[in-house]
């Protein structure tokens, strides 16, 4: 039997006189990837931004990891990360200064040695050092997706993460 990460029905959500989300259903089974597509307001980044407890529904009911997130919105946040649109560092940190940061929110027990894999992981280690005011758009944006993954959470929400990304290459 699986297990179920994500489960929405019937979710609404107006702003102002707009009805953004009409009664939307999901359900995303544990350990899948899942993706929502569609164009510009279409109402994907007010769905993630209820399911991250950022953003109350109108109506209808939704749960990450079996909890409510009307109901129970700090259980939602134990067991969630996100990227947002707009990166999340603070510029003037370096690189490692932001992941060590994040991992001793988080509990890491070695958050150094977190931030230094993380900052291999993601191509930045050369760059480690420097504040990340003076980073290229993707650098900050391939930062901002390493802070969300320290800590293993159980599910990870990415809206639009390859925005400001540069492509690369493999030798």
């Amino acid at each position: 039997m699986t297990e179920t990460a994500i489960q929405v029905k019937d979710l609404r959500k107006s702003f102002k006189d707009t009805d953004v989300l009409k009664g939307v259903d999901l359900e995303v089974e544990k350990g899948s990837i899942f993706a929502l597509l569609g164009s510009n307001g279409a109402g994907k980044t007010t769905i993630v931004n209820i399911l991250s407890t950022l953003l109350k529904s109108d109506g209808g009911s939704a749960s990450v990891c079996g909890y409510d997130v009307s109901v129970q919105p700090e259980k939602v946040r134990e067991n969630i990360s996100l990227t947002g649109q707009f990166a999340a560092v603070d510029g003037i940190l370096t690189g490692r200064e932001n992941l060590i940061l994040i991992a001793k929110m988080r509990g890491i027990k070695n958050p150094t040695l977190t931030a230094d894999n993380m900052l291999m992981r993601f191509g930045l280690s050369d760059a480690a050092n420097k504040r990340v005011g003076a980073y290229s758009g993707g650098m900050v944006r391939r930062l901002d997706i390493a802070m969300s993954l320290i800590g293993n959470p159980s599910v990870i929400f990415l809206d639009e993460p390859t925005t400001g990304l540069d492509p690369q290459r493999q030798a």
